[in-house]
């Protein structure tokens, strides 16, 4: 019988008419069965161990040799915005559709950088702790509306982050290769000065091999020691050795990661009370959730017609 595999580590089959439309047409759906994100053996796994037609993918690894084990696979439906965990060359290669939802997680992903950045500037996590260790100490912070943000990337949630820190009165530089102009409430940067400016720096890139460690020793050498680094991008545009080294140096005030390029993490930033983590939740609101697969199984659907592997629905 022809499969869907969702391999996302969580997905509401119960509640999306689109998955409906998929079992009414003869389709067996299957799920992630470890609750977490896939290694590639994983998803290579499963990927031969039916006849999947369609998948609706989480972060896992689509690489070229995980695709191979697939000979029926006609859609991938990427349930999120980034492209960069398929290797698209050899989807084409085999004929095989890879979509998106890039409005959904906007918010989400948005939501959670600010959040992140209020933590860290009014240490919220660390008086919090505090008082569950017996201690109570007001612990002196920072306004938002005095500080400069760095946003690298300026895609759909690099430019949600901007408007809302523009809203706390935050003054905003961005630094991207495709702006052509910035927006009234931002000023355009060089790389380097976005790093020797920012109070707060914030990532916000699709990750490939040319940003591997984008930050790294020398761009952390570059930040002030008062400045922090957010990452809900991608895993891997961080040295996140490094970043452990220079936070225990002092040469940085702290960080707040939400990807990490080994998930689940298990490093040296987990021990420094500087650092926020957070588990791979940017999209993780149940509104922008809901959205993104209703959109991603609908997208499914769709793509699935068109390579004529169900009849119009």
């Amino acid at each position: 019988m022809p499969q869907v595999l969702i391999t996302t580590s969580s997905f509401d089959c119960a509640a999306n008419a689109a998955i409906d439309k998929l079992v009414r047409a003869g389709l067996e759906i299957r799920s992630n069965p470890h609750g977490r994100r896939l290694t590639e053996g994983e998803v290579g796994d499963l990927l031969a161990s039916g006849e999947v037609v369609g998948m609706i993918a989480g972060v896992e690894p689509l690489t070229r040799r995980a695709l191979d084990r697939a000979p029926m696979l006609k859609v991938i439906s990427r349930c999120g915005i980034g492209m960069d965990s398929v290797d698209l060359l050899a989807a084409a290669d085999r004929g095989i559709s890879v979509l998106n939802t890039p409005g959904a997680p906007v918010s989400a992903v948005a939501e959670l950088t600010l959040g992140l950045m209020l933590d860290l500037l009014r240490c919220i996590g660390q008086a919090d702790r505090t008082i569950r260790a017996g201690g109570w100490k007001q612990m002196m912070g920072n306004l938002l509306a005095f500080q400069t943000v760095g946003i690298l990337g300026f895609g759909r949630i690099g430019r949600r982050v901007a408007e809302l820190l523009h809203s706390f009165g935050a003054k905003v530089l961005v630094h991207d290769p495709a702006l052509a102009d910035a927006p009234p409430y931002a000023e355009a940067s060089g790389f380097d000065a976005l790093l020797q400016r920012s109070d707060v720096v914030s990532l916000h890139l699709p990750y490939s091999k040319s940003l591997h460690h984008m930050i790294g020793r020398r761009e952390l050498a570059l930040m002030k020691p008062s400045a922090y680094l957010v990452n809900t991008a991608r895993g891997g545009l961080v040295d996140e050795e490094a970043l452990a080294v220079a936070i225990g140096a002092g040469g940085l005030a702290g960080a707040a990661l939400d990807t990490f390029e080994q998930e689940p993490y298990k490093g040296p930033l987990a021990a420094l009370p500087q650092v926020l983590l957070t588990a791979h939740m940017g999209s993780y609101a149940k509104e922008s959730r809901i959205q993104m697969e209703q959109e991603a199984a609908e997208n499914l659907v769709t793509g699935l017609m068109a390579a004529n592997v169900i009849s119009k629905l």
